[in-house]
């Protein structure tokens, strides 16, 4: 269905109704209780925070005329099943990583976390001016979705592990959950992948269902409690430098919002953006401080697991480049993402570095 055809009429003469009688687009009126759903278990930490902030900011920004009411994971719908049922119109927006619904289309990937792919500031550019919104309406106005970009969690740790990881040929058979494109580079490494909803993470890690697992970084790791079952915590990933949570609204609930609201919206989750950044920045170092004191050991993957990961990535991401909208995203996300890291290192990656050796951080 085109959902921006316009109106046609004629008259008995065969004149041509002047512009100024189409009618004015009907807006919904009256205070309005919206659902938002979450891929989020109630209380995960900074990932349900930020879901919290984007309901309350809508109500608040409105004056309660959108209240957004938050169900998290299991409370309406599941993790995994939040994108249908905003789509089928069972509930009104979502608040999640979009990399659990690669079975929609493969080129969500490029909207939550590709491997080896962008920071933070590198995906707020390519989204905001570099050609990344205008592909992501192409994409979710297919399943009758409109989203915005409103949280990142900044690089994610490697994950904990139950032995150490000395080399490539450790990840055969390993047990382990990572969703997204950076579970299949680990799959092509004879990985037996789990994909997991957070809520269920520390339950199958205790239980000896999986032998590892990666969440967010040190502050939602230490939430989760996962120090309480392995002490061996890699603290760099391949797999999501700067993954994209998105707000994301049914496509025929949002045009039926009001420009004014459709733009609280939209800066709500601009905001929202920036404030869960910022919120797991300020709590990682001091969480890993603290596991560190509980007997945490730290680690880095060696050279040769990073050029294995580095290999199997470049392969998953060049996959799905027969579907036409999937190489459109691959081409514009690769090309910013180029433009973006070769003035970054010579800017702000060759000032920290220096800032690093000379204030001794």
């Amino acid at each position: 269905m085109d959902r921006r055809s316009f109106l046609k009429t004629t008259t008995a003469g065969g004149a041509a109704v002047a512009a100024s009688s189409l009618a004015a687009p009907a807006y919904a009126q009256g205070n309005r209780t919206l659902t938002l759903v979450t891929t989020w278990g109630r209380g995960l930490a900074g990932v349900h925070d930020s879901a919290q902030y984007c309901a309350d900011q809508i109500t608040a920004a409105t004056d309660g005329a959108l209240n957004v009411e938050l169900k998290a994971a299991g409370e309406l719908v599941g993790a995994f099943e939040v994108f249908d049922a905003v789509a089928a119109g069972q509930a009104d927006m979502y608040h999640g990583v979009d990399y659990y619904f690669l079975g929609q289309h493969p080129a969500l990937s490029f909207f939550s976390q590709v491997p080896f792919g962008m920071n933070f500031m590198e995906y707020a550019n390519w989204w905001e001016h570099d050609g990344g919104k205008e592909l992501g309406d192409d994409l979710y106005s297919i399943f009758g979705l409109k989203a915005f970009p409103a949280g990142n969690t900044g690089p994610q740790s490697g994950g904990w592990f139950a032995k150490e990881m000395n080399s490539p040929e450790d990840f055969q058979g390993l047990r382990f959950r990572m969703p997204g494109q950076g579970g299949q580079v680990l799959g092509k490494l004879g990985a037996s992948v789990q994909n997991l909803p957070g809520s269920e993470v520390y339950q199958a890690l205790s239980s000896g269902a999986i032998d590892g697992t990666e969440w967010i970084g040190p502050w939602a790791d230490e939430t989760a409690g996962f120090q309480e079952i392995t002490k061996n915590y890699y603290t760099a990933g391949f797999h999501e430098p700067g993954p994209n949570l998105n707000l994301t609204l049914n496509l025929e609930l949002y045009e039926s919002l009001s420009p004014s609201h459709q733009a609280v919206v939209e800066q709500v989750a601009r905001a929202s953006n920036l404030w869960t950044m910022s919120l797991f920045m300020a709590n990682n170092s001091a969480a890993l401080q603290r596991l560190q004191s509980g007997g945490v050991k730290l680690f880095e993957f060696p050279d040769a697991v990073w050029d294995a990961f580095g290999a199997a990535a470049e392969e998953v991401v060049a996959e799905n480049m027969d579907d036409e909208l999937y190489k459109n995203c691959y081409d514009s996300y690769m090309a910013s993402m180029t433009s973006s890291a070769k003035w970054g290192s010579l800017s702000e990656g060759a000032f920290a570095a220096q800032r690093n050796r000379v204030v001794g951080l």
